[in-house]
């Protein structure tokens, strides 16, 4: 069985001057462990615990967002599968828009950094393709649902 993580790819947005998408960055955190590399806020789900709970759960310890600090995106949900060490690993992601665009990020000892980023620098930053085309996804699907 594939070990499961869930977060969520939390964005905000940035003065309404700049029209979507170049008004949109996503938040991603730099594990302080390993590779040191960026991903957006996630985790393994616990025993007895939905998908959902857990996404919201780990965004809250990773990031300091909590559910009250989120606006969830209706439609968007994506699976990234890639093998860790050698066994499957299947994540979930959520798109959530952060309600307030001021509101400061707060790590836990798992991340060193943190950054908010246009699409291009997050996929810079994320280096694994599945997860860049996870964030060019959310992006489409910003921008086709006519999110503004």
């Amino acid at each position: 069985m594939a070990l499961r993580a869930c977060g969520f790819i939390v964005f905000r947005r940035l003065a309404l001057l700049e029209p979507a998408p170049v008004n949109i960055e996503f938040l991603l955190l730099q594990t302080s462990y390993g590779e040191h590399h960026w991903t957006p806020p996630k985790g393994h789900v616990d025993p007895g615990e939905d998908d959902f709970t857990t996404a919201l759960r780990e965004t809250k310890e990773e990031a300091g967002l909590g559910e009250e600090h989120l606006r969830v995106i209706d439609g968007f949900l994506h699976k990234l599968k890639y093998e860790v060490r050698g066994k499957p690993k299947e994540v979930l992601y959520w798109l959530a828009e952060l309600k307030d665009p001021k509101m400061v990020v707060t790590l836990s000892e798992e991340h060193q950094e943190y950054r908010w980023s246009g699409l291009d620098e997050a996929c810079a930053l994320a280096q694994y393709k599945d997860l860049q085309e996870t964030l060019r996804a959310a992006q489409r699907h910003l921008e086709a649902t006519g999110w503004k």
